[in-house]
């Protein structure tokens, strides 16, 4: 038959600190990390929605000012107002293209 385990209660108390000991060091290498509660902290997303918001409204208005400007100045209205107003329109797009993909600006590619 089987032989009682050789061993003594010690060396398996022994054993049985360093398997928990190494359990809970595996426990804390692998732990995610603690996200804040809803309401705490956090606001780097709202911050981004309102930059990415903020550039888009700024890349329209200064199209249109251009653009009406130009009407003015050349008396073509309205063609340099919608001229201007779509390519202020592409401009804002590009920006929150660029802002949400995390794309570098061209000066910083290298």
């Amino acid at each position: 038959m089987s032989e009682p385990d050789p061993r003594s209660d010690a060396e398996l108390e022994a054993d049985s600190r360093k398997l928990q000991e190494r359990i809970d060091r595996l426990k804390a290498a692998t732990a995610e990390p603690e996200l804040p509660a809803p309401g705490q902290g956090g606001y780097q997303g709202m911050a981004q929605g309102l930059k990415i918001a903020s550039e888009f409204i700024a890349g329209i208005m200064v199209g249109g000012a251009i653009g009406y400007g130009i009407d003015r100045l050349f008396g073509v209205s309205p063609f340099g107002l919608i001229v201007f107003l779509m390519l202020g329109f592409a401009a804002g797009v590009l920006n929150v293209v660029r802002s949400a993909s995390g794309e570098k600006e061209p000066t910083e590619r290298r």
